[in-house]
């Protein structure tokens, strides 16, 4: 690293703080970069540069937008009687995939988590409350992470939100994945799987 010119390294550090890119990695990114031209590196400058100039979070549920209001916010399809809380945006995306849900979406902002000093002050939990009191929302579902924080997380929102009456409050089904062997699945995994089985109808 020392060998390398100030301006190679500061890129190769900066790549460093990537989730998922390790030294090695970044070096290679960074003389990838430095190899591709002036063109193609102004370009990636110019994108990251837009991206914090030109999104902002979606005033109503907290999804990355261009507009006050996010595509899925804006569009009258969507049923507005139901809303899934996710983390964050990303799990969002990973939803929209699967093509199954036509509700709203909630994003939190992360999860509850007392080691890392996250308490509900620190999540979109009273904007949550709010959205369901004001949409008359009748069902929220809770995609938290199955993890301990996630199903923390979970329980904490099923307590405020059946507090409020009239509301059901489901969680995404875990267990099993396609074309999995039970052999190979972990306890936990096959626990989550027994309590969430369904029947199986014509």
């Amino acid at each position: 690293m020392l060998s390398y010119a100030e301006p190679i390294r500061e890129l190769i550090e900066q790549l460093e703080r990537l989730p998922g890119i390790g030294p090695k990695s970044a070096q290679r990114l960074a003389f990838h970069i430095l190899g591709s031209g002036v063109e193609r590196a102004q370009a990636l400058a110019h994108a990251l540069e837009n991206l914090h100039q030109r999104i902002r979070y979606c005033e109503r549920c907290g999804n990355w937008s261009m507009e006050p209001l996010c595509p899925i916010c804006r569009d009258e399809r969507r049923t507005a009687g139901t809303i899934c809380v996710v983390v964050d945006a990303k799990d969002l995306v990973a939803l929209e995939r699967a093509a199954e849900f036509s509700g709203l979406y909630h994003v939190l902002g992360g999860v509850l988590s007392p080691v890392e000093g996250v308490g509900p002050g620190d999540l979109r939990v009273t904007e949550l409350l709010e959205r369901v009191d004001a949409e008359g929302a009748t069902e929220v579902i809770l995609a938290t992470p199955p993890t301990v924080e996630g199903d923390a997380t979970a329980e904490f929102l099923r307590g405020l939100l059946l507090e409020m009456g009239g509301i059901r409050v489901t969680r995404l089904a875990l267990g099993l994945p396609v074309g999995a062997d039970l052999d190979y699945a972990d306890q936990v995994t096959v626990a989550r799987a027994l309590r969430g089985r369904t029947e199986m109808l014509d």
